[in-house]
């Protein structure tokens, strides 16, 4: 009915209540159309006069309720509800509506017991069981809410609210295929659903799907160009498919719609940061920083990501609480799946009278495949003494048929793919293979499910290698490092207890895989990257997001004061060359002094590393596999630590090298002149780098077998402390059998 159809409604009623002035159904009636004119006073006033000429008018007391509800005068709504269920205790709406005040007053128990009434009346009353699914949705028991919303589906079929609130259900516990499915039936339901395409967008971008992802984000700006959100999540897409200049301008039309959108902010700010956009860069990093201690201070999840945070020029506290925060996240993610209490082995010392005969490691880890971590650990797996470890694999990612996958299934005892499977599911696994130590190869990093720790289904949990930082969590006992890397006196920027493995934590497998790059055959010549044979040639290959202007501003003064030079740098990403050849001419640096090569395959980029003549490090987030990749071609370079974990690594790269004290510098005035005196005395540089290349073979850098030897002497210093009965605790690893396993 039209807006002109009420009013001429509204002129019968009121001929009819002149004519009977005791006509309550006019009343009432008349008051509906008030309603539903936006004239709500009016609509009371109706109502109670109904409610004179009939005291007991059970359909009046409910309009009436309905009204001071949706004027949101809850009390009112309340009491007028109950009169009307006072009239007519078969009054099944009014019960569901007197539950949906009481919810709103905090009420929730006595909310349900409106909504049970409801149902007892009608079964198959589809909001009363949403109603009631929400409630336990709220309580974080999903399965118990996800049985309401399948119960509503099973009594209607139109209403999409169940199918959404189940997809939320299903996302939340890794049931990403039935996810999706519920988001396609609430756009069956409604094709213009921009909400709907904007959350199977985000269910798509969780597993890789990017493409659909960017597919339904824009369709959604195209439904509603007004909703910053799918902006910013078009935007998020188009970054994780490396169109950063698209991603950008979708950042800042987000933030045109909404001004005060955190996430937005802050995302926009990395995405700059990856391509060394550094435009009023002080002024955006203090905003940001505002941004994460008013959520932090709030109690709300921080708007960067604890990955992120590694990179930025925040203070150490501050990224501890940023992990803290995600920490508590997953915590509250493990929660939603209600598991009990895992039971955990008895504390009993390996090969101990009624001990197990070999210490259970699982590690876990959504990266066996072709990663970087994979390549630095492929062979890690396979070289623990199966005397005295037996080591499980859990796989959070599907094969990806690459070597590094086939590799690490063939070589590790007990490999599981359990990338189909819930977390919960995967908790009770690890839990059932009496699992006593599970090491996090991921941290916050792309694939990671942290929640799994979070349920902590071993007795000792562990970070290691993933995410070079504090994970902030509780239920994180240990972080495996080194003395370089992670100082004692930097504990307090840690949650977990510091484990100090011999000379660097940072393992690689070169030695197995990469030897062949010690071969003299098949040599690289400049030229054949466009590189100049004639000059000295600085480089870096670290990702572009890593750099920052205090560091980019050394490098030109570098090139400026060493005649005939270059720095040669990575299209990583592509996106980042001009901003940077830009930032260089304005610093008075020739254009041909900067030079952009493509990213090349493993293999390649560690053989064509050794054309440079000495790497340039970035402090703020160093070269992890980057920095072992260039040692490993016999790469000298110059390296500043800092505090934090992801600024340290390189230096701990270079001591374990053997040659540390040449390599790693204290201040960016003494980096700028290291790197100056090197290029200026190539007798010292060629020395340095001969000594690299002599003792790759014999380091304890490459030498993968004492490494893994050495991380096992650190699980058997876990299992034995927590048989004593002690809490964790830092402790040194020593390079002898004092901790092993032995027959007493």
């Amino acid at each position: 009915m039209d807006a002109g159809d009420l009013h001429r409604a509204l002129l019968y009623y009121k001929e009819a209540i002149n004519l009977k002035p005791t006509l309550g159904d006019a009343f009432l009636n008349q008051g509906n159309i008030y309603k539903a004119l936006g004239m709500p006073q009016d609509a009371i006033m109706c109502y109670q006069r109904a409610l004179q000429s009939r005291p007991n008018y059970a359909m009046a007391y409910g309009s009436l309720a309905s009204a001071y509800y949706e004027q949101g005068q809850l009390d009112m709504a309340i009491l007028h509800y109950k009169q009307a269920i006072s009239c007519d205790s078969g009054f099944v709406e009014a019960y569901n509506n007197l539950g949906n005040a009481l919810k709103d007053v905090g009420r929730v128990d006595e909310a349900m017991n409106c909504y049970r009434s409801c149902l007892a009346l009608q079964p198959n009353h589809p909001q009363a069981l949403t109603n009631l699914g929400n409630i336990y949705m709220e309580w974080n028991m999903l399965n118990a809410a996800a049985t309401f919303y399948k119960a509503t589906l099973s009594v209607t079929t139109g209403l999409s609210a169940p199918f959404s609130n189940l997809a939320v259900i299903y996302k939340q516990q890794g049931n990403y295929a039935e996810a999706i499915a519920c988001y396609n039936e609430v756009l069956r339901i409604d094709p213009m659903a921009a909400d709907g395409l904007v959350n199977r967008g985000n269910t798509f971008k969780e597993i890789g799907r990017v493409s659909e992802a960017i597919q339904d984000y824009a369709r959604a700006v195209t439904i509603r160009p007004t909703m910053a959100e799918a902006h910013a999540n078009l935007a998020s897409a188009y970054k994780d498919s490396g169109h950063v200049d698209l991603a950008i301008a979708c950042y800042r039309q987000a933030l045109i719609l909404r001004p005060d959108f955190p996430e937005a902010t802050c995302n926009l700010l990395h995405t700059l940061q990856c391509v060394c956009d550094w435009e009023d860069r002080d002024n955006k990093f203090a905003e940001v920083e505002g941004i994460i201690r008013r959520q932090i201070k709030m109690g709300l999840l921080p708007s960067v990501q604890p990955f992120h945070a590694i990179a930025y020029p925040i203070d150490s506290i501050l990224a501890l609480e940023i992990s803290q925060k995600y920490a508590a996240q997953c915590q509250l993610i493990a929660s939603r799946y209600g598991l009990p209490p895992f039971c955990h082995p008895v504390p009993v010392p390996v090969k101990a009278k009624g001990g197990t005969g070999r210490l259970r490691v699982g590690y876990v880890s959504s990266d066996f495949g072709n990663h970087p971590l994979s390549h630095l650990m492929g062979s890690v797996f396979g070289m623990h003494n199966r005397d005295n470890v037996e080591v499980f694999c859990y796989a959070l990612s599907q094969n990806d048929g690459t070597e590094w996958r086939q590799r690490i299934m063939a070589e590790t005892e007990h490999f599981v793919d359990v990338s189909s499977m819930t977390s919960d599911s995967i908790a009770r696994m690890i839990n059932d293979d009496k699992i006593q130590i599970l090491v996090n190869l991921n941290g916050y990093t792309k694939g990671a499910r942290n929640e799994i720790f979070a349920m902590q289904p071993a007795p000792i949990q562990v970070s290691y290698m993933g995410f070079p930082g504090t994970t902030g969590a509780t239920y994180i006992d240990y972080l495996v490092t080194d003395e370089f890397v992670s100082p004692t006196q930097f504990s307090h920027i840690y949650s977990e207890k510091l484990v100090h493995l011999p000379h660097c934590y940072f393992v690689n497998d070169y030695k197995q895989k990469n030897l062949d790059v010690l071969e003299p055959i098949c040599r690289h010549k400049r030229s054949d990257y466009g590189l100049p044979e004639d000059k000295f040639l600085f480089a870096c290959f670290n990702q572009l997001y890593k750099m920052d202007p205090e560091i980019f501003n050394t490098w030109c003064n570098i090139l400026k004061r060493v005649p005939n030079c270059a720095l040669w740098l990575l299209r990583f990403p592509a996106a980042g060359e001009k901003r940077l050849l830009e930032y260089a001419a304005k610093h008075g640096v020739g254009k041909d002094q900067i030079i952009f090569t493509d990213v090349a395959m493993k293999n390649e980029h560690i053989r064509r590393s050794a054309l440079a003549d000495l790497f340039l490090d970035t402090p703020l987030c160093n070269g992890h596999t980057t920095g072992t990749d260039v040692l490993w071609a016999g790469l000298p370079m110059i390296t500043l630590p800092l505090e934090k974990m992801a600024t340290r690594v390189a230096g701990s790269l270079c001591l374990a090298s053997g040659f540390g004290e040449e390599m790693i510098v204290s201040s960016m005035k003494e980096y700028e002149e290291r790197a100056v005196y090197l290029a200026l005395n190539p007798q010292k540089l060629q020395l340095l780098r001969n000594k690299l290349k002599t003792a790759r073979l014999s380091c304890p850098l490459f030498d993968t077998a004492r490494w893994v030897r050495n991380l096992e002497r650190s699980y058997f210093k876990m299992w034995n402390l927590h048989c004593s009965g002690a809490p964790p605790q830092h402790f040194k690893v020593m390079e002898d059998d004092g901790e092993f396993p032995c027959d007493r």
